[in-house]
């Protein structure tokens, strides 16, 4: 994962926020996927800042974690985002 990468999200997905969850269909596949909590904060992050080293920067003050352990939660999430093409990485 480079850090300099965006997240992008696919143009054929729709995103709603529903209390402190976030649920995305895609609207090829007609699939709804439910973001909890964390996983809300870490697509919050990632829709307002530039790259992924920004949105890293953000969750290491909202969670008292280390900077290893979030950068391999985030890793995790990504790629679940990508493997059910959500989005996509841009540098």
């Amino acid at each position: 994962m480079d850090l300099k990468q965006k997240v992008v999200l696919n143009s054929r997905v729709f995103v709603q926020e529903v209390d402190d969850e976030i649920v995305l269909l895609d609207s090829l596949s007609e699939n709804y996927f439910g973001l909890d909590e964390v996983g809300a904060s870490f697509w919050r992050a990632m829709q307002k800042e530039d790259s992924l080293e920004s949105v890293l920067d953000v969750l290491l003050n909202e969670y008292d974690v280390s900077r290893e352990i979030l950068l391999k939660d985030l890793e995790i999430f990504l790629h679940k985002l990508q493997e059910n093409n959500l989005i996509d990485l841009e540098i």
